[in-house]
């Protein structure tokens, strides 16, 4: 039975070679449009997931995801290090400065201030200088892309003087910073040299970075900074979902790709739905043929099913693999899509949802052929 229902296919290439392609570019867009959402959620909170070392986030009542922060009180750093169960805080300073050198024009940037001492939460890995070289006056560290933003085509090398909100910075350090939202330099500083860079000096830090002492479950001490400061305090996976939260329900983000997303979804369907039933029309004979020798409704529908199945995992499989095509040349450290990857269970529900529609897109053809009249095709008139 597979046998006949696959010589059928190899009788006619152009309409296969056509469900084939439109299911290819159909499920590789799915997949890719998925993986760049899941991307983009991530890359949300990415300053906050790569800070392994801080357990917990401590911020103002008003402040609802990472990227969007109202500054604290300079008393309140010390209100948190006094809660049972701190080991240890650091201030941070989270601003949008404006950086540029004389060569071009300014560009948004993202500027972090670390503690002076600590200089917790600052990247592990660094491409050119030291973590010390951050103690320099003026000095700052800016990821690799970056820099190659500011200065295209030259060496990657510290030196550089560049100006953040029209005031001298020169890069000691270059790192491979995790990309942040909405921002094309990440800069890293001291405390007391990012304070120099923002437009303002009172209430200045963002955030109060927490360690916990070994014995003490952040859960437990993040509820103990809330009753008794007043300030919103969350562990790191918490603060993570909240930003990726904040995102999913608060921008047009989400709509954004579900629209695409569907858009691929139907014009894949609508591809295998066309293309298969003119395959069907034009192969009437073979189907009214298998019915005088015997088939069943059943049997011819197992045919035409196994048909589109055949298709449909050629198609989804070259979808997938042109998908993860892309995000492997994509997501280099250099890269402007560094971090965005596939999933494996996007690849997983792609393939459910794009074969599903395939099948659904084919029912009219499966209810051509199950209801077919052998008499009424070989007079010339189709079923």
């Amino acid at each position: 039975m597979f046998t006949l229902a696959f010589k059928m296919l190899a009788g006619d290439p152009t309409k296969v070679l056509g469900i084939i392609v439109g299911m290819t570019l159909s499920t590789a867009l799915i997949a890719q449009q998925g993986g760049l959402f899941y991307g983009l959620m991530l890359r949300s909170q990415s300053v906050v997931s790569a800070a392994d070392e801080v357990d917990i986030w401590v911020m103002h009542p008003a402040t609802r995801q990472f990227n969007s922060a109202t500054p604290l009180a300079d008393a309140d750093v010390m209100r948190v290090r006094g809660v049972g169960g701190v080991a240890w805080t650091s201030p941070m300073i989270k601003a949008n400065v404006s950086v540029s050198h004389r060569l071009d024009r300014s560009r948004p940037a993202l500027l972090l201030g670390l503690d002076d001492l600590s200089l917790t939460a600052a990247p592990r890995k660094i491409v050119k200088g030291q973590r010390s070289d951050l103690m320099r006056p003026d000095g700052i560290a800016i990821d690799r892309v970056g820099f190659r933003k500011l200065w295209p085509g030259e060496p990657v090398e510290t030196g550089k003087v560049l100006s953040i909100n029209n005031r001298r910075a020169v890069v000691v350090a270059i790192t491979d910073a995790a990309a942040a939202f909405g921002a094309e330099v990440i800069i890293h500083a001291r405390y007391g040299v990012a304070l120099e860079y923002t437009n303002t000096r009172r209430h200045h830090a963002a955030y109060v970075l927490v360690g916990t002492k070994p014995a003490e479950p952040p859960l437990l001490v993040a509820q103990r900074i809330q009753q008794l400061t007043g300030l919103t305090a969350l562990t790191r996976t918490e603060f993570s979902a909240a930003t990726i939260d904040y995102y999913r329900k608060n921008t047009g983000i989400v709509a954004s790709f579900s629209t695409t997303i569907a858009l691929g979804v139907l014009v894949g369907a609508a591809i295998v739905g066309l293309t298969f039933s003119l395959f069907v029309l034009d192969n009437i004979t073979h189907y009214a043929t298998l019915r005088m020798l015997g088939f069943t409704s059943h049997g011819l529908a197992l045919i035409v099913l196994a048909q589109v199945a055949f298709l449909s995992a050629i198609g989804s499989a070259f979808g997938i693999g042109l998908a993860a095509v892309f995000f492997e040349l994509v997501s280099s450290p250099t890269s402007a899509l560094r971090g965005f990857y596939l999933p494996w269970w996007i690849p997983f529900l792609t393939v459910i949802m794009m074969n599903t529609a395939a099948f659904v897109a084919s029912s009219v053809a499966v209810w051509r052929v199950v209801s077919i009249e052998p008499d009424r095709v070989f007079r010339g008139q189709l079923a």
